[in-house]
């Protein structure tokens, strides 16, 4: 069995991966550490108007995500590892996409001091997806700031993720062809998606997987 410390899930919005990270978790009696997206309070505003909210979001964002480090620098006795639904070096995706000129500059600055001190993970996973199929889980989640979240907004994110994780070398990286996958309610996905996690021999920094 794969031994790790901190494994983290990481996906476009609507991909699955707090879902995936919850299961996980469950599964090998890990300690769960969720992003605290519903806790920026810039959050609804910023769907309705990027151009004018980023920054503030984005900055919200750093901060919670930057506190929870400690939580995953800590050991825990009563759980063998930590598994979280993000990447902190993820933040810069949402930056690079939605901050420019001298907030850009400032955000890198902060940014800079905050990733050499950040966690780690001894191994990602990241859920690759169709836009069609994240458009369809966003719908059918309902959440209401979600309703103003654009299709253009998507595609751009999932181009940014897949251009991001298509040179990430920090860790062994699993990438998970999710486009026809429900590891949700299809047992034997899950099923390959935790064997290729834990029991299968890494045998390169990054490894393809269609479950089916």
């Amino acid at each position: 069995m794969n031994q790790f410390d901190f494994i983290a899930i990481e996906g476009v919005i609507g991909a699955g991966k707090t879902s995936l990270a919850r299961m996980l978790a469950e599964r090998h009696n890990a300690r769960l550490v969720l992003e605290e997206f519903e806790e920026n309070p810039f959050l609804p505003s910023f769907y309705e108007d990027r151009e004018r909210y980023a920054f503030q979001t984005q900055l919200a964002f750093l901060a919670s995500r930057f506190k929870q480090q400690e939580k995953l620098r800590s050991r825990d006795l009563f759980h063998e590892m930590v598994i979280s639904d993000y990447l902190f070096d993820k933040d810069r995706i949402f930056a690079r996409l939605n901050l420019s000129g001298d907030e850009m500059s400032l955000y890198d600055s902060i940014y800079g001091i905050m990733s050499s001190i950040a966690a780690k993970a001894d191994m990602v996973v990241f859920i690759q997806s169709s836009v069609d199929r994240l458009m369809q889980n966003i719908r059918e989640r309902g959440r209401p700031y979600e309703k103003e979240m654009s299709r253009t907004y998507i595609e751009e994110l999932n181009n940014a993720y897949n251009h991001f994780f298509h040179h990430y070398s920090r860790s062994p990286l699993i990438i998970i062809n999710a486009t026809e996958v429900d590891f949700v309610h299809n047992e034997s996905h899950m099923k390959y998606i935790e064997d290729q996690i834990f029991y299968e021999p890494i045998r390169s920094n990054t490894t393809h997987i269609t479950p089916g």
